[in-house]
């Protein structure tokens, strides 16, 4: 049976010698039998999930075990880092199990970020205790202990390190950029998010980790931790989706296909396809909606949490009542295809 995953690493590595951060260049979802047995007896792997740190000079050995096992690209990623004098590692999940270091955690976003995995197609339990916060700066990731001395030696050889975050994610674009997308400011989508083919993030649309779009989006607004977006879905400016981590407790909050969040408006249910909601309305799962029908008529009121998954719905708030209401989608907003574009 194929490995879960493997992922040859290059990274930074702390004075104390704990790992800030790994970069995988081509991480393999499946990885064959035969790769894994080709590698193992170069790095003394035997089985089980592992992220076994490695040196160049074990280099040479492991490319001609990548090119016995016809992989290629591995080959082609060991020869390059052959000169290389930073910390080097191979990390081989033989199951999704929850992540057990740093690397581990580091191979898993790689892989929602390639595309490899979508958002919630992989065990990520426990991952915040094994990521330390960081700081990415423009010499590459830097303890946060060690970052006034480094600033400092910096100073005194006439260069300035700045500081482009605390945290414990690098931007994406920094590991990745997916094939087919378009990024306004690179900051704001985390290592782990997954932008599919068509996306245009504009400079103030967000994403976080295991969380993303599958197809053609727009997002002028936040995509949070969790939250999936489906096809053909825009996200105006300035709107939220409300993630795992920001209250939605375990219900995954996502988007259908073909639908429509308004600027400014807010999600805290599971919207179905072809859904709107009106500018500056935010539904909330305990939200009291009133269901009109095609006449405008009073049905019944539910609440938002009732109406979560269903398509062609358009949730509006009544002006002159300030009540919530929702009816039939007919008129489903094509979303503009100049919008959805790439040049």
């Amino acid at each position: 049976m194929a490995n879960f995953a493997f992922g040859l690493g290059v990274g930074t590595k702390s004075a104390k010698g704990e790992w800030l951060e790994v970069y995988y260049n081509q991480p393999l979802l499946n990885a064959s039998d035969a790769l894994i047995d080709a590698v193992a007896g170069n790095i003394g792997y035997q089985g089980d999930n592992a992220a076994i740190d490695i040196t160049t000079a074990q280099l040479a050995g492991l490319k001609a075990a990548f090119l016995s096992a016809g992989a290629t690209e591995q080959a082609e990623i060991a020869d390059i880092l052959e000169g290389s004098t930073q910390p080097l590692v191979i990390t081989i999940l033989e199951t999704d199990a929850a992540p057990a270091s740093t690397a581990e955690v580091y191979l898993k976003l790689a892989l929602l970020s390639h595309r490899l995995v979508k958002p919630h197609g992989l065990d990520l339990s426990g991952m915040f205790g094994l990521l330390p916060n960081v700081a990415w700066t423009s010499e590459g990731a830097i303890a946060v202990d060690e970052l006034a001395k480094r600033q400092l030696q910096a100073r005194a050889q006439g260069r300035t390190i700045s500081v482009n975050s605390v945290d414990k994610f690098p931007k994406m674009t920094d590991y990745v950029v997916p094939a087919g997308v378009r990024i306004g400011d690179a900051s704001r989508i985390r290592l782990g998010a997954h932008v599919g083919e068509g996306t245009t993030v504009m400079h103030e649309g967000f994403i976080n980790f295991n969380a993303g779009t599958l197809g053609v989006s727009m997002v002028e607004g936040r995509i949070s931790a969790g939250v999936v977006v489906g096809n053909g879905s825009d996200l105006g400016g300035g709107c939220s989706t409300m993630g795992t981590l920001s209250g939605g407790g375990n219900i995954v909050i996502s988007v259908g296909e073909g639908s429509l969040l308004g600027a400014n408006s807010g999600l805290g249910i599971p919207l179905g396809d072809r859904c709107t909601i009106e500018s500056g309305l935010y539904i909330t799962a305990g939200a009291k909606v009133t269901v009109l029908d095609d006449q405008n008529q009073e049905v019944q009121t539910v609440k938002a949490a009732d109406l979560a998954g269903k398509p062609d719905l358009l949730f509006r708030r009544n002006s002159q009542t300030g009540r919530i209401e929702v009816k039939t989608n007919k008129s489903a907003i094509e979303l503009n295809a100049e919008l959805h574009k790439h040049n």
